[in-house]
């Protein structure tokens, strides 16, 4: 067990009493902060919000005191230390996550003001390191620019399809990621030949592409718009005939016992006069057929008004010649 320091135990029987850490404070806060605080407030919280790994270095003072508006909280981290830490201010810091973390763990809303104050005895004088955290880092400036700021945001909602095309190597998962969640993603399909044109990413990169495409994809009919994406992509052909493959296998597998179903009801409607047989068979044969002729004749519509040409649109759905001229009427 690690053994406490005297200078530890006398600095805590003073500090945790309330009234004596309210003379602390009134004297040793920034005037500014200070006239934040209600110090008549004042109460002794729980330190046990502190990480583990800090916890042999810590006094467990913290104090929760209410704004002088009476609308808002702040905390008082005091920190004992008989010896200099180069990395104090970075430990300070950590002790206000932490506060503000066990804050919100209350059910609050807003983040605390926590005011952490280093109190300090050593043998050396004057306190040899900074405690602004921001030293710390090799390059002071640009961490206060970072950390003072609004943090750095890549928003794909908001980017237009066009300048995401021009983003190299994170466009495809930028435009596929955009509009993952699209009821309708053949149009699509010109951008992403595209881009998979440009051979700028490895076949693993695309698989996965490819997979997440069929997994958390919105749109209707995942396997129509992969194998649209096939059907340009010579390279890329097989990979995603296999990707498309096994989804429509699961569509027909759930085609088939929707049909099962509908092919029963109606087989059951004509079993007086046809027999329970034949109508089970008609029934079902038909629903299949005639659910298989509708989502061609769809699939082909979204892909022809996408700009996507006659020849690819009737090698993917199979349609007819007489089939495709009767969609231009």
């Amino acid at each position: 067990m690690k053994r406490i320091s005297p200078h530890d135990t006398v600095f805590k029987q003073f500090l945790a009493n309330p009234e004596t850490a309210q003379d602390f404070l009134s004297i040793h806060l920034p005037g500014a902060l200070r006239d934040l605080c209600d110090l008549s407030t004042l109460r002794l919280e729980s330190g046990s919000f502190i990480e583990p790994d800090l916890r042999p270095h810590y006094s467990d003072i913290l104090y929760g005191v209410s704004t002088s508006g009476g609308d808002g909280y702040i905390y008082c981290v005091i920190e004992h230390q008989s010896t200099p830490d180069r990395l104090m201010a970075f430990r300070l810091m950590r002790y206000c996550l932490a506060a503000m973390q066990s804050h919100l763990d209350k059910g609050h809303r807003q983040l605390p003001l926590v005011i952490p104050l280093l109190f300090y005895h050593g043998s050396r004088s004057p306190y040899p390191f900074s405690t602004c955290w921001l030293d710390l880092f090799d390059h002071p400036e640009g961490a206060g620019q970072l950390y003072s700021g609004s943090f750095p945001l890549v928003d794909v909602t908001v980017l237009s399809d066009d300048e995401i095309m021009q983003h190299k190597r994170i466009a495809l998962l930028e435009l596929v990621q955009k509009h993952i969640r699209q009821k309708d993603m053949l149009e699509l399909v010109p951008k992403l030949v595209a881009l998979m044109g440009m051979e700028l990413w490895t076949n693993e990169q695309i698989g996965a592409l490819l997979n997440y495409i069929s997994l958390a994809s919105d749109t209707a009919k995942p396997e129509e718009l992969l194998r649209a994406v096939a059907a340009a992509s010579p390279k890329y052909e097989e990979m995603v005939m296999t990707i498309a493959e096994r989804l429509e296998q699961k569509g027909l597998e759930k085609g088939l016992k929707q049909g099962l179903k509908q092919g029963l009801e109606q087989g059951l409607e004509q079993g007086l006069e046809q027999g329970l047989e034949q109508g089970l068979e008609q029934g079902l044969e038909q629903g299949l057929e005639q659910g298989r002729q509708k989502e061609r004749r769809e699939v082909a519509m979204k892909m022809l008004s996408g700009g996507i040409d006659p020849a690819t649109v009737k090698a993917v759905t199979g349609l007819s010649d007489l089939e495709m001229t009767r969609l231009h009427h």
